[in-house]
């Protein structure tokens, strides 16, 4: 692969030319998207930059700041293709979203996305951004990790493939989910059935995640057998965990109290996880969240990490990464509420 920049003719000192060769293995094709979609949304993403293709030569002319964003941009796709993973829309707003990350140090897509988490059931996940990279680097190196960032971020579905990777390697015993049910009072006893029918929709995205990772004819019998335990935040309360990866979701509607109580079930060779959005607390009336307060008391003691995604590691539509920084402007205005305890929960 070569490059040049040189001025290109008729056209002002400040604009440049450089030209980037797609390895002869590789087709324009596999570099550049069905139908040259990835290319489109490569211009979409550097909109100051011309792109022009001819056999395997990629030309770039734009301002050096946009030159060096979309040349960045090039070499991720063509890294990819060279990995045989597909280049898609999505993988370009990717890698954008990547080289604008002050903490990808100069990272290209391929080097995030070449850490395998899982690969069950035909499907591989990985991290997909910078920050997941670093939190799924984060738990296996800490005992306890705290994952804080907004909606969308895959906090609690890495999270959950972390601990089926361990439980499949035999590295646990033992796999445990839970999460705080806010309403577990007397506006949830108006919902129909026994004690557990009433707290399903609060685990249902936990379930969720399990479904996507194992053959759903197994979960049954693995609960049932008590290797994975998916229960309300109430039912820890007295254990001892051991051997096992305890992942505790929706983590700001907790009380210190409750948090305090969560953390002490801690046993030997256990890992925790502990996910939230301090953006989206449920509590009622005035209590304090626990997600909120555990940072300033657990802070520097040795084998806890404390891991914080963005908008930039949202991995859902890429929308979702729009609202959520489109909030975090409104909350800061003049009028804009800070008061988050009406909003509704968006999961994580």
């Amino acid at each position: 692969m070569t490059d040049a920049l040189t001025p290109a003719p008729g056209r002002p000192p400040e604009i440049g030319e450089r030209r980037l060769s797609i390895p002869d293995n590789l087709s324009p094709f596999q570099v550049l998207g069905e139908n040259d979609q990835a290319l489109a949304a490569l211009e979409d993403a550097v909109p100051d930059t011309d792109v022009h293709v001819r056999g395997h030569q990629v030309t770039l002319r734009g301002t050096e700041d946009a030159l060096r964003r979309s040349e960045h941009l090039v070499r991720s796709l063509i890294d990819l293709a060279s990995r045989g993973q597909a280049v898609t829309v999505e993988a370009v707003q990717r890698a954008a979203n990547l080289y604008g990350d002050d903490r990808a140090n100069g990272k290209k897509l391929e080097q995030v996305l070449s850490r395998t988490v899982l690969s069950s059931r035909g499907r591989t996940i990985r991290p997909k951004t910078m920050g997941q990279k670093t939190y799924i680097e984060t738990i296996e190196s800490s005992t306890i990790t705290f994952g804080i960032g907004p909606a969308g971020t895959g906090k609690t579905y890495l999270a959950v493939a972390m601990a089926v990777q361990k439980l499949l390697s035999k590295q646990i015993n033992r796999i445990i989910l839970t999460r705080p049910a806010v309403e577990a009072g007397e506006r949830l006893g108006f919902l129909p059935g026994g004690l557990n029918e009433k707290i399903d929709p609060y685990l249902r995205p936990l379930y969720d995640a399990l479904h996507d990772m194992l053959d759903p004819e197994s979960i049954p019998r693995l609960m049932a057998a008590g290797t994975i335990e998916v229960a309300p935040l109430a039912y820890m309360r007295g254990r001892t965990l051991n051997d096992a990866f305890i992942i505790l979701d929706e983590a700001q509607n907790t009380t210190p109290e409750q948090m305090k109580m969560f953390l002490t079930r801690l046993g030997f060779n256990s890992t925790m996880v502990v996910t939230g959005d301090v953006t989206q607390v449920d509590l009622p009336g005035a209590q304090q969240s626990g997600l909120k307060v555990v940072e300033q008391v657990l802070s520097g003691i040795d084998d806890i990490s404390f891991c914080r995604l963005s908008s930039h590691d949202v991995v859902r539509h890429r929308l979702v990464s729009d609202i959520v920084e489109a909030y975090g402007r409104w909350e800061i205005r003049p009028g804009g509420s800070r008061d988050s305890r009406h909003r509704p929960t968006m999961g994580s």
